[in-house]
């Protein structure tokens, strides 16, 4: 089993946002997050917490056009992070799976740390994408992000809303789904000898 140091810290800089973001995949699942977007932060500090990722987050960006980009660029740089840590994948679970509900919603979350981007995500309800959330982050955000973090990580992701009215507690049982799913496959498993997969690499 590995003992590497399995953190990251970047930075990316564009004309639409700032972002400063670090984290420990062998942390506790300590947070500080400042997207200026407070739903976001509940959401990344929910992920960090059920994932057990320590998560630095410092974003500044054109909320004043729309939450859009600042949201986008976190997510992008979060993905980029998570594929830094890993390193070459030695010694990890890869496998995870989830089922999380939130009162009336319950989600699944499967992950693969393949390094295939693949997402799959579905059953939120109709509408679902149109709700403002917290006066700020539209719905159709949460898929959003997923994408960019599964693509920038290189994850296989499944989410399935398998229930739900809120969209509050929908987008929070993805979040929490996703981050107990993420937390099994980085996992270092003591039985597993180099990368779990039979081409050794992933």
């Amino acid at each position: 089993m590995t003992s590497v140091n399995r953190t990251a810290q970047l930075r990316r800089e564009t004309s639409e946002s700032s972002i400063e973001l670090s984290l420990d995949l062998d942390g506790t699942g300590q947070s500080e997050i400042h997207t200026s977007v407070p739903f976001y932060d509940h959401l990344l500090t929910a992920f960090a917490k059920h994932s057990l990722t320590d998560l630095t987050v410092s974003a500044k960006g054109d909320i004043e056009i729309d939450v859009h980009h600042t949201v986008e660029d976190v997510a992008i740089v979060l993905g980029q992070a998570i594929r830094t840590a890993l390193g070459d994948k030695s010694g990890i679970s890869r496998f995870g799976d989830a089922v999380v509900p939130l009162d009336e919603a319950l989600v699944q979350a499967v992950v693969d740390i393949s390094g295939r981007p693949f997402l799959v995500h579905s059953g939120e309800p109709s509408g679902f994408e149109y709700h403002l959330i917290g006066g700020h982050f539209t719905g159709s955000m949460v898929r959003h992000v997923f994408e960019a973090i599964t693509f920038n990580a290189a994850l296989t992701t499944h989410i399935t809303v398998l229930g739900g009215r809120d969209p509050h507690h929908i987008a929070e049982a993805e979040f929490k789904a996703f981050a107990r799913a993420f937390r099994q496959a980085k996992a270092l498993d003591p039985l597993v000898s180099g990368v779990p997969s039979t081409k050794g690499a992933l």
